[in-house]
């Protein structure tokens, strides 16, 4: 026979009788003409018990206080008038809705950041975000400069400091490793730099700067939380971009490279995005720490997934500072406890249960060295998508 005679053979087409490709573990795809998406059923029902409890949470923070005021009254309230017009609608609501868009903010923003570094102690406070937020506001509160540009100040201050994270960590490629030490290095630096305008600013002006650097919801109205509401809406095509994104941090990069990512470039944009969150919310009610570090993997393990759920974070991360703002309000009598001391006890104590957990099961897991993929395995990863 020769070559001549060999004729290629039609390709195969699927039959509309066999039976589809097998589902995805634990997911469910939705499907609506060409588009597609996949759907983590455990994280979406995760999800909607989040939003239970963050509806709770809120409906205690309006409801309990120094004045008590029945849920009946308070949806009269906010449907009409009363007697507690200037308690609801003046002291309690906007710090509430604040302390709902700041939480989902920082929550997204912690699970942005730990998912391109894939380490679950990297946050805005780790990497220098927050340090260079507090570097700026404790600089406009200590030089004189107007209240108003307090929050323009922290949000530039801690844009520039992920640039310059951002440029140090990616000297020939941004690896997980090299951003995250880079965020620590910064941060150092950033956080001495704040030491020394404390020690030689004014008595009066220092501590202002202090306690925006705990960071409170005390005194914030419906301009911080209108402009954090407005901020999130217009990210929202970004995040839908994000969660897309997402799917591939878990490959290694020969794999990621091999399926058409440009690994650095989406590592780049979600970080990015994940800083702007984090710089928009703490330039609006403070260094508040640990709440972007502990909401994603608070989510993580509930949603038991590979990698933190950013609406599952979101929602986390908001009834964390919904709570924190409420406790600090109302469990120590006369005295308003700041919302970032809660938070930061809150965060380290689930950081250290978080490291003697992790190296726990780890050498359960892993009792050796853990082997490489090979071509075989990492196909099947990628089929996993």
């Amino acid at each position: 026979m020769s070559r001549n005679d060999i004729r290629q053979e039609p390709r195969r087409t699927a039959d509309p009788g066999e039976p589809a490709a097998p589902p995805l573990p634990g997911r469910t795809v939705l499907r609506s003409g060409g588009l597609s998406v996949t759907l983590h059923r455990r994280s979406a029902a995760v999800s909607a018990l989040l939003l239970i409890a963050l509806l709770g949470a809120v409906t205690a923070a309006l409801c309990l206080g120094d004045t008590y005021i029945t849920f009946a009254d308070t949806i009269a309230t906010l449907t009409g008038q009363t007697g507690y017009d200037r308690t609801i609608e003046v002291l309690r609501l906007p710090r509430t809705v604040l302390a709902v868009a700041a939480g989902a903010a920082l929550g997204i923003a912690g699970a942005l950041i730990q998912s391109v570094a894939r380490n679950p102690l990297a946050s805005p406070d780790i990497i220098g975000v927050t340090a260079g937020a507090g570097l700026a506001a404790t600089f406009a509160l200590t030089a004189g400069l107007s209240y108003a540009l307090l929050a323009p100040a922290a949000l530039t201050g801690g844009l520039a400091a992920a640039a310059i994270v951002l440029l140090v960590a990616n000297r020939g490629s941004l690896s997980a490793p090299r951003f995250v030490l880079a965020g620590v290095a910064v941060a150092v630096l950033l956080k001495s730099g704040t030491q020394i305008l404390l020690l030689a600013a004014d008595a009066i002006d220092a501590q202002r700067a202090q306690i925006w650097l705990i960071g409170t919801l005390a005194g914030r109205g419906w301009n911080e939380a209108a402009f954090l509401a407005v901020f999130l809406l217009l990210a929202l095509p970004a995040l839908v971009w994000a969660q897309r994104a997402l799917d591939t941090t878990d490959l290694d990069d020969p794999t990621a490279t091999g399926i058409g990512v440009r690994v650095t470039g989406q590592r780049l944009g979600l970080a990015v995005l994940g800083v702007v969150l984090a710089s928009a919310a703490v330039a609006q009610v403070g260094a508040v720490e640990f709440v972007a570090l502990a909401a994603p993997q608070i989510a993580r393990r509930l949603a038991r997934t590979s990698r933190p759920p950013l609406l599952a974070s979101a929602l986390t991360g908001a009834v964390l500072l919904v709570l924190a703002d409420w406790l600090g309000r109302t469990a120590f009598g006369d005295y308003q406890m700041p919302a970032g001391v809660l938070t930061a006890a809150l965060g380290g104590v689930y950081l250290i249960y978080l490291l003697l957990t992790k190296g726990t099961r780890n050498e359960k897991s892993t009792p050796g060295r853990r082997p490489r993929l090979g071509l075989r395995g990492r196909a099947g990863r990628v089929r996993d998508l």
